[in-house]
């Protein structure tokens, strides 16, 4: 399922690419066996590229799945499973293999939902955007509240006064979420584009250093706010698991810097993958937690597609190994190490955007 945002903002709106089939003209995502072999991720990123003509990130972890019925040439009607990747899209080819046969559009969310003709496909793409975004309200200030229902406002006005007020939390829970999204955004361009690795390279340092002064005036409004929405612990906790994630993207960018590593095994750039929609479905959490409340059932179907992944990635980060050591380590032990340490910083960003969803987890307990 090819998509993209349309703009760098956290509320931005997703699009999703769908493409015509090639008998009866409706609208479909691109899909198609995938060869022996070769894994299911792998290729639903070829069928993309040669039906679609976008290139980009593969999520390893799929959305989900659905069924249609598929009329074969001998007449046949049969019933195919379809697994369903997000492949965030960073290309799109002026040409491309079936071009002559397909038309490709994108589609807001909903309007892709309305254009596919399979229920379960429809589920998933309405699943898989912010659709709670614009019913993440702000939190009314509970003194204020109190005022209003007691009748007393004015007796609390003087006190109210005398209080700090309310540290910007949730925006700045927003902005250094948008810092991991771009730092991994560019982490991947990075594993994908040897011609410009430079550039990669400096965009996830000048990043990090861009979380690091957000977690700073974080602490400082942590220490001056006398009233906060959540707990102080579970604050300090969801911004340094996020901080966690991006310093462990600083650290994986500058050992493939440090060891001059230009070519990755298709493990590192699975896992990169997973990073990138782990990132997106934080970025959809974050505003969420505005009202937890309203919001609770979202924000668990979103903590638990993060965990889900977080264990595909152990299992990816098991096999890179296994790849790197039968590929480095008889020849070459340094390279193995290289190879290794590279994959152990990609494990632990994943590790930290599931400590991000258990606390998630943990403050919707506690509020809603």
């Amino acid at each position: 399922m090819p998509y993209r945002a349309e703009s760098d903002a956290l509320d931005a709106p997703i699009r999703i690419l769908l493409i015509t089939s090639r008998e009866t003209k409706r609208w479909v995502i691109p899909k198609g066996n995938a060869p022996s072999g070769m894994m299911s991720h792998q290729a639903a990123a070829e069928e993309a590229e040669e039906e679609a003509g976008v290139l980009g990130a593969v999520c390893p972890t799929p959305l989900g799945s659905y069924r249609y019925r598929k009329r074969r040439g001998n007449g046949a009607s049969l019933m195919v499973d379809v697994e369903v990747f997000p492949l965030a899209v960073n290309r799109e080819l002026e040409s491309w293999k079936e071009s002559r046969e397909r038309e490709r559009r994108w589609f807001s969310l909903a309007e892709a939902a309305e254009a596919v003709e399979e229920s379960d496909l429809r589920d998933l793409i309405r699943s898989f955007g912010a659709s709670e975004f614009k019913a993440a309200a702000k939190r009314g200030n509970i003194l204020g509240a109190v005022a209003q229902k007691s009748g007393i406002s004015g007796m609390f006005g003087w006190f109210q006064r005398l209080l700090p007020k309310q540290g910007n939390f949730f925006e700045l829970f927003e902005a250094h979420v948008k810092t991991v999204v771009a730092g991994a955004d560019a982490l991947t361009r990075l594993l994908h584009d040897g011609d410009h690795r430079d550039d990669h390279i400096r965009e996830v340092i000048e990043r990090e250093n861009d979380a690091d002064e957000i977690i700073r005036e974080m602490l400082r409004a942590v220490r001056l706010t006398f009233l906060t929405p959540f707990d102080r612990s579970a604050i300090i906790s969801l911004i340094s698991s996020m901080d966690d994630a991006i310093d462990e993207m600083q650290a994986a960018v500058s050992a493939i810097d440090l060891y001059d590593v230009t070519t990755f095994e298709q493990e590192m750039k699975d896992m990169a993958a997973i990073i990138v929609d782990c990132t997106r479905v934080l970025a959809e959490a974050m505003p969420l937690l505005r009202d937890v409340a309203r919001n609770s059932k979202r924000l668990h179907e979103l903590t638990e597609r993060l965990v889900r992944m977080e264990g595909h990635a152990d299992t990816i980060h098991a096999a890179g190994l296994k790849t790197a050591f039968r590929k480095f380590g008889p020849t070459d032990p340094m390279g193995f190490i290289v190879r290794r340490e590279i994959l152990t910083h990609l494990e632990r960003i994943v590790d930290a955007v599931e400590d991000v969803a258990n606390v998630i987890d943990g403050i919707v307990i506690d509020h809603a």
